[in-house]
């Protein structure tokens, strides 16, 4: 056993990989990160000889060093073999200069899928040969949710219950988590915005009376956002893959720098490109790209985080977070592995909802990131514009980041993170191409006409299915519901 993680904000709390990825977040609630990441690179020639599912090999071995070999195999396998509809799994295509990073082809058509087909396989595989039990509690802006609980259904050992801020998803992430089948599943509207939801569930986590109560029932609490380091992990892989594709393709030479554009709220999903590039992947610079719910723009054009502004409601609504729990990962970085740095930001974010790097660290920053960001109209307007020059269809999150890569093509190679299949918000791309006042279901069928992309069958079947989760809770509640749960999900 080798205790490669500790907390952000105390180097004494320790815990090898598969501590970390049962427990989600450190005692002090504080997230894990390797320290030493970056002085175990990987080998970029391997890369290059590897499919989507060597590659993933490679990574998780390389960062999950308390599993087997045989373990990571077949976590690897279990997870992405028969369960995407392209062969590539993460395919890239060129869009009129941008080098799109398709991450939706998936069971729920979201790049979600890329890490929650595989948690569920390493959160067995670290339970062998216990009798303990997790129970998965999950925030979710809209996509996680779902992909959560399409990776957890009936697992044996686990349980899961999943949080979203009630009228505040798409009506398909909607109907895609009221829907989800399962004796081990428990799906919860919340009255509040996803930042009432991720920060309650934080703060469950640390409820020493809940904690304790799950401890009677042999249950251990634990997270599927990008949180838990079992979550971020695997979106290290296509990062080390789209830049295999491009060195393949000759758009690149091995070794050349390219950059990513990524639409992120959480931080994660830009994250796990960091990752990739202390690990060795030739990397320019990432730009951030966000809808009005900017903070993650200002925060990296200032040095200043400030989550004192007023909630937007957007059409990308994955995005729509005030509070990027994984920027905390980035900053122990940032502040050269400062723990104490680290906690004192979070402590004055906690206590007056925002905190100012400083000019060194902001520079730092700058060297490798950049952001900006979109408004709805804006948004709508790049939906048109590429469909018109290319006939390709984006998805609200995906046009934020396209436009971001967009700019900055003649700088050099750029890849845009696809996100989402735009048929998870179809009424807001129909109305980008003019065509209004169809219902979720008549905009679906329609998009499916004019797309390339076919209409993925488990969207299409949304519709008739029965809701089986209408629950609507407040914040306060949550707690209670988990405890029900504890008693009731492990059939």
């Amino acid at each position: 056993m080798s205790l490669n993680y500790q907390s952000t904000r105390n180097p004494e709390l320790k815990a090898d990989s598969r501590q970390a990825i049962l427990k989600g977040l450190a005692p002090d609630g504080g997230l894990y990160v390797w320290p030493d990441m970056a002085k175990s690179p990987v080998d970029l020639d391997q890369v290059m000889q590897e499919d989507y599912m060597g590659i993933a090999r490679i990574v998780l071995g390389k960062l999950l060093p308390d599993f087997t070999e045989d373990e990571i195999k077949e976590c690897v396998e279990g997870a992405y073999s028969e369960k995407f509809d392209d062969p590539l799994l993460t395919p890239v295509h060129d869009v009129d200069g941008v080098h799109v990073l398709e991450l939706f082809h998936g069971p729920t058509s979201a790049f979600k899928d890329m890490a929650l087909t595989i948690l569920p396989y390493l959160m067995r595989s670290a339970l062998k040969q216990s009798d303990e039990k997790v129970m998965i509690l999950t925030a979710t802006s809209g996509d996680t949710g779902k992909a959560a609980l399409s990776g957890f259904q009936d697992v044996d050992q686990t349980a899961i219950c999943v949080f979203y801020p009630h009228g505040k998803v798409s009506d398909i992430q909607y109907r895609q988590m009221a829907t989800q089948k399962g004796n081990n599943v428990a799906v919860f509207a919340v009255n509040g915005n996803f930042d009432d939801c991720q920060s309650r569930v934080k703060e469950l986590f640390m409820n020493e009376e809940l904690n304790e109560f799950a401890k009677q029932n042999h249950v251990r609490l634990s997270s599927a956002n990008s949180i838990n380091i079992g979550r971020l992990i695997p979106q290290v892989v296509y990062y080390f893959d789209a830049y295999r594709q491009l060195v393949n393709n000759k758009v690149i030479k091995l070794g050349e720098e390219v950059s990513f554009s990524v639409p992120t709220g959480n931080f994660g999903d830009v994250l796990a490109g960091y990752y990739a590039n202390l690990l060795g992947l030739p990397v320019r610079k990432f730009y951030v790209a966000s809808n009005s719910n900017n903070v993650l723009t200002d925060f990296i054009k200032t040095g200043v985080y400030d989550k004192n502004r007023p909630f937007i409601q957007t059409i990308s609504p994955s995005m729509d977070i005030l509070i990027s729990s994984n920027l905390e990962r980035f900053l122990y970085f940032l502040a050269d592995q400062d723990s104490k740095q680290v906690a004192a930001w979070m402590e004055q974010l906690k206590q007056e909802g925002k905190y100012d790097i400083g000019e060194e660290y902001r520079k730092k920053m700058q060297e490798k990131f950049d952001a900006d960001f979109l408004s709805d109209e804006q948004t709508l307007q790049v939906i048109k514009k590429v469909y018109d020059r290319t006939g390709v269809v984006l998805d609200p999150h995906t046009a934020i980041g396209y436009q971001a890569a967009y700019q900055h093509k003649d700088e050099g190679p750029v890849v845009a993170v696809s996100t989402a299949s735009p048929y998870k918000f179809s009424r807001d791309v129909l109305k980008a191409l003019n065509i209004e006042d169809l219902d979720e279901w008549e905009a679906l069928h329609k998009l499916d006409e004019i797309n390339s992309d076919i209409l993925p069958e488990k969207l299409a079947e949304l519709e008739e299915l029965p809701i089986l989760h209408e629950t609507v809770l407040n914040a306060d509640q949550m707690d209670e519901a988990i405890r029900k749960a504890c008693g009731e999900l492990y059939d």
